[in-house]
């Protein structure tokens, strides 16, 4: 089952029981906010206490995942298949980058785009260009598919690799809770559904390299490590240096506000990964902004996390993925 609890409400009822099971002894936090911790299950425990903290004071349901340097930080309804709105884009670009690697496809691969593809009222830039048809490469697809999440990039995924062959793949790749829905037009679908555990595991085969190969692990975690990839959620109140320490993508539609992704140490390994997934506050369905109380809560949650494991070491098996250096342009 989701998770249920507002803080407020809590403190309301006046129980030391229930607001002391959500945020622990002042002086215990005060304590272990001094530095990071030194031990994985230190870090572990102070994730769960963040994750407790912050979800209950936003209220609504949740259902997360969460590991820490390879141990469970947080299991909270990991099991429930839940709607994973734009998250399942990063399962959805696992499947063409697999078709890649098998040599039924390539980056380059330009791509029609019709005029009445478009997603008019959509996320991403393709519906503000007014420039189609157009051509695009399955590169450019994937690369606004996964950092500005353009809505059109679903149905271009479509053309190069459609729905049965998604769910087929992912199937095959063990994932049979992540998938897609097709509908009537065979080169068509819904982003679907999916697992907390599900999303966490895939995103751990990707940063371990079990997935795809080197060249497309590294392009995929390199869109989603870029500084333009999503940044209201767990990365809003990060300098750019720790956002690049963060591969992440998020997933929104009705009253649903999702977010996963991974947490590298300094050195390039994976140490924490994440999938949260919140749904409910029908009262917030229409904020589709940095406000939202699910959104505000991973906000906190992100920095959090980050100096929770900032004296850990990653997985020493996975390979190292050092951040690209980030240096704006003038233009010249």
């Amino acid at each position: 089952m989701g998770y249920r609890l507002n803080r407020r409400a809590a403190f309301g009822l006046g129980t030391a029981v229930a607001a002391g099971s959500v945020l622990g002894s002042a002086p215990a936090l005060a304590q272990e906010e001094e530095a990071s911790p030194a031990r994985p299950d230190r870090a572990r425990a102070r994730v769960k206490r963040v994750y407790e903290e912050k979800s209950a004071d936003a209220g609504g349901t949740w259902n997360a995942y969460i590991s820490v340097a390879d141990g469970v930080a947080v299991d909270q309804g990991s099991d429930e298949v839940v709607e994973a709105y734009s998250v399942n884009k990063v399962a959805v670009a696992v499947t063409v980058l697999d078709k890649i690697d098998r040599g039924e496809l390539a980056l380059d691969q330009q791509v029609e785009v019709p005029a009445d593809i478009v997603i008019k009222d959509g996320d991403g830039i393709i519906p503000l260009d007014g420039a189609y048809p157009s051509v695009f490469t399955v590169g450019h697809i994937l690369a606004l598919f996964l950092t500005v999440s353009d809505d059109t990039c679903v149905r271009l995924v479509g053309l190069v690799c459609p729905p049965a062959e998604i769910n087929a793949t992912l199937q095959a790749k063990g994932f049979p809770k992540t998938q897609v829905i097709p509908v009537a037009n065979p080169k068509r679908y819904f982003l679907g559904k999916t697992t907390p555990r599900e999303t966490h595991d895939l995103l751990q085969g990707l940063v371990k390299g079990t997935l795809l190969s080197q060249a497309s692990t590294d392009y995929a975690l390199s869109l989603l490590r870029s500084q333009v990839a999503f940044t209201d959620g767990i990365r809003r109140v990060m300098s750019s240096a720790d956002r690049a320490r963060v591969a992440t993508k998020a997933g929104w539609l009705n009253d649903g506000r999702n977010e996963a992704g991974v947490v590298f140490d300094k050195a390039g390994k994976p140490v924490l990964t994440y999938a949260l997934f919140a749904r409910g506050l029908p009262e917030h369905a229409a904020d589709f902004g940095g406000t939202h109380p699910f959104v505000d809560a991973r906000s906190e949650m992100g920095p959090k996390f980050l100096r929770a494991v900032d004296r850990i070491s990653g997985d020493s098996t996975a390979r190292t993925l050092r951040a690209q250096p980030y240096q704006p342009s003038n233009g010249g």
